[in-house]
C-alpha cells in the first residue's frame, strides 16, 4: 500500500549511516529474510536458530548477538527509533493522539508498501503462535517507554508519570489489537484504516 497524503511515509533526517552500521543493519535484514523463508517452507516450531544461522550465513552466535530469541527476529524491526524521532519533530501544539495517529499509519503504510510479505507472514504468526503474541506484548511495551519521552517532554511532565505511561501503553495495546484483529480475519481489510478506526475508538470511547 503506497503512502497518501492521509498516510505520509514514516520519515526524518537520517545522519549517513558508517559501513560498520550498514553491515549491522545488512545482517539483521538477511536473519529476519531467512527466518520468515524457513518458516513459510517448515512452520515456526521446525525453524531452529542454527537453521537460521546457516540460512543467512552467519553463525548462530551472532544471530543471538543480534535477536535475543527466535521471537525477536520475527517481531523486531527498524522503525521504533525512526517513531519516536519523528514524534519529537511533530508540531508542539498538536494533540499527542494525533500525533501518534500520524507516526503509526505513516509506519504502517511504509512496511505494507516496502515489506509487506514480511508484514502478511508477521502478523499471521503474531496471531497463532502463543510464544510470539506473549513475546509481543513485551516488545510493545518497549515500544511504549521509547514514545512515551518525547510525549512527556512535550507535556512538561516525567516518562513516569502515570497519566503518560497509560496513554502510551494504551495506544500500543490499540495498535497491537488491530494487527490481530487484521491478521485473525485473513488481512483482506485495509490495515491502515483499522489502525485509523482504532484510535478513533481511543478518542471518542465505546459507544452504543
Amino acid at each position: 500500500m503506497a503512502a497518501s497524503a492521509h498516510h505520509p511515509p514514516l520519515a526524518a533526517p537520517q545522519p549517513p549511516m558508517g559501513l560498520r552500521e550498514r553491515k549491522k543493519l545488512k545482517t539483521r535484514q538477511a536473519i529476519r529474510r531467512a527466518t520468515y523463508r524457513l518458516i513459510a517452507e517448515q512452520g515456526y516450531d521446525a525453524t531452529t536458530i542454527d537453521q537460521i544461522a546457516a540460512a543467512a550465513e552467519v553463525s548462530p552466535s551472532t544471530v543471538f548477538r543480534y535477536f535475543p530469541t527466535k521471537e525477536d527476529i520475527v517481531l523486531t524491526d527498524e522503525y521504533d527509533p525512526v517513531m519516536a524521532q519523528v514524534l519529537r519533530a511533530r508540531p508542539a501544539d498538536e494533540p499527542p493522539l494525533e500525533s501518534l495517529r500520524i507516526i503509526l499509519t505513516g509506519a504502517v503504510a511504509e512496511i505494507l508498501r516496502t515489506e509487506p510479505q514480511e508484514m502478511y507472514q508477521r502478523t499471521k504468526l503474531m496471531a497463532e503462535v502463543p510464544a510470539l503474541r506473549a513475546r509481543m506484548a513485551e516488545t510493545m511495551a518497549e515500544t511504549s517507554q521509547l514514545l512515551a519521552r518525547p510525549i512527556a517532554d512535550r507535556a512538561g511532565r516525567d516518562p513516569d508519570d502515570l497519566e503518560v505511561r497509560v496513554f502510551t501503553a494504551s495506544v500500543m495495546g490499540a495498535l497491537r489489537e488491530a494487527m490481530l484483529y487484521w491478521a485473525e480475519r485473513d488481512q483482506k481489510d485495509d490495515l491502515v484504516a483499522l489502525v485509523n478506526r482504532t484510535l478513533d475508538t481511543l478518542k471518542g470511547g465505546l459507544t452504543f
